[in-house]
């Protein structure tokens, strides 16, 4: 797939699978955006970009848990960018525990709002640029544990109600956007493996009976985005072992 003259943005870039989504974009010629909670993580990541495909890329801080964090991130991307024509929306905090008082106040909260509201918030102030495409496309990277009744996950039941609304938005959402050809793409993925999807060795590890793995999930953005605009692919699920 050739990505060349479109703009990605990807949020919570800063290490696992957002990095390997920024890495891929450089890889295809995207303009590529980045952003992680820390401004540190994100440099990182997009001075790696740029050294292993010459890409344009910048990086950014973005709190998903902090609204004036996210208007911060998109006023500054608008001053680079005319438009955005790929917004992935990958960033939101993982909460481990399965009892309430598993975690305090403090994270159950965080946790809700990086992936609930933040995620709402990211798509409301990127509407302008997106518009300004002439095919957009979000993606949600969700979970597995904002399907009814999966039950399998040991995170706190905060990140399964933030995942939960996170995929209430992104259904109306793509309801809503879809008479102006923007797409929106939500992946569910279950727990995968967290190696390095780009390694030329790593397709070793895709077997029927083995876990579901990121070169997969990565696929499955592609394919999507990939398609011609009349094909609106709503939502990507994964058969669990």
């Amino acid at each position: 797939m050739d990505l060349t003259g479109r703009t990605v943005v990807i949020t919570g870039a800063g290490r696992g699978f957002g990095r390997a989504l920024a890495l891929l974009a450089g890889r295809l010629g995207a303009r590529v955006f980045v952003s992680a909670r820390a401004l540190a993580a994100a440099q990182r990541v997009a001075d790696e970009v740029a050294t292993d495909s010459g890409a344009r890329v910048d990086a950014f801080a973005c709190d998903l848990a902090n609204p004036a964090s996210i208007r911060a991130f998109t006023e500054g991307i608008a001053a680079h960018a005319d438009r955005v024509d790929v917004l992935i929306n990958n960033g939101a905090r993982y909460l481990e525990g399965p009892d309430l008082w598993d975690a305090d106040d403090d994270a159950i909260t965080d946790t809700i709002a990086s992936g609930a509201t933040g995620t709402l918030l990211t798509v409301k102030h990127f509407l302008p640029l997106l518009r300004a495409s002439v095919g957009a496309d979000v993606v949600n990277v969700i979970s597995s544990a904002a399907e009814a009744r999966n039950h399998r996950s040991q995170a706190h039941p905060a990140f399964y109600a933030a995942k939960a609304a996170q995929a209430g938005f992104a259904d109306i959402l793509s309801h809503r956007l879809r008479p102006e050809g923007i797409r929106v793409i939500s992946l569910y993925p279950p727990d995968f493996t967290d190696g390095d999807p780009l390694h030329s060795t790593w397709d070793h590890a895709r077997t029927e009976d083995g876990p579901l793995t990121a070169q997969s999930v990565l696929d499955c953005v592609l394919f999507a985005i990939g398609q011609p605009r009349d094909c609106f692919i709503r939502s990507f699920h994964f058969e669990q072992m």
